[in-house]
């Protein structure tokens, strides 16, 4: 983020503007990138950098460049979706991983975006542009139209007014198509989402419920476009998913589900 004389960033704003430099395309930076990447003078940089490098916040090579410090990563397990979500869906992701060998996701929505806090890949598994602690619209995702198709109507609302980023001629694009579409994932209980980040690439996806019964997360398989039936996965990411909300207590877990029918067995005398 580049400043200017009329609104002088506060100490914390340039703080996060060196820290918000570093992208998964740029992990490693100079501290002349690091300047010209925040707008700030070369010697205001230094000092900040020096100072988040004794914190452990950012580390710096023997070449003098810098990178993201382990200390970021242990703040960010502190987070409400960090290491009790991951860890309680660990292994029903591994289970999941274990009957498709394809990409196995876990997501949590921020905004218009839904960011991934896991993903367990083969190594012939389709390729994806997802990463841990990388971002994707959530239009375009089947994690994000599933969280966004729980989300409270305000947040809906705002991601309906924006522009939907087109990636491929099957990306939704129009405010009607994903009004229809989150529709049919709150009424289905899963989302598919065909080509839309790449052709190549199909993903299946179903909500994780929290204590309160609300949607917390989201989890997802990506597979092959070609020659893959999605609805053969959705038993399979559904009952992950239902896992996964058991384990952190979602009072909804606890009932069976609308399709299955409890039989009775009464003797007669």
């Amino acid at each position: 983020m580049r400043h200017n004389a009329r609104r002088p960033p506060s100490v914390v704003g340039r703080v996060l503007d060196v820290l918000g430099a570093f992208t998964s395309d740029r992990p490693v930076l100079t501290l002349s990138e690091l300047s010209r990447r925040t707008g700030l003078p070369l010697s205001t940089t230094h000092r900040l950098a020096a100072e988040l490098v004794s914190r452990g916040a950012l580390q710096r090579d023997g070449d003098g460049q810098f990178r993201v410090g382990l200390w970021l990563w242990e703040v960010a397990s502190l987070a409400p979706h960090g290491a009790q979500l991951r860890e309680s869906a660990m292994p029903f992701l591994e289970d999941l991983y274990e009957a498709t060998h394809q990409n196995v996701q876990l997501a949590v929505l921020d905004g218009a975006e839904v960011v991934y806090i896991e993903r367990l890949s083969g190594r012939h598994a389709v390729n994806v542009i997802s990463r841990v602690g990388g971002r994707l619209p959530v239009h375009a995702t089947a994690v994000g139209l599933v969280l966004l198709a729980h989300a409270p109507a305000d947040v809906q609302e705002q991601v309906l007014a924006r522009p939907l980023k087109r990636y491929t001629g099957r990306t939704i694009a129009s405010p009607e198509q994903l009004r229809r579409v989150l529709a049919d994932v709150r009424q289905q209980g899963y989302a598919v989402s065909d080509g839309q980040i790449e052709l190549v690439a199909l993903s299946v996806g179903a909500a994780v419920h929290g204590p309160d019964d609300t949607v917390v997360a989201a989890i997802s398989v990506v597979v092959p476009a070609q020659g893959t039936d999605p609805f053969t996965l959705v038993p399979a990411v559904r009952a992950s998913a239902r896992g996964i909300s058991r384990a952190l207590g979602a009072p909804r877990t606890l009932r069976l589900p609308e399709d299955v029918r409890r039989e009775t067995h009464q003797s007669f005398h």
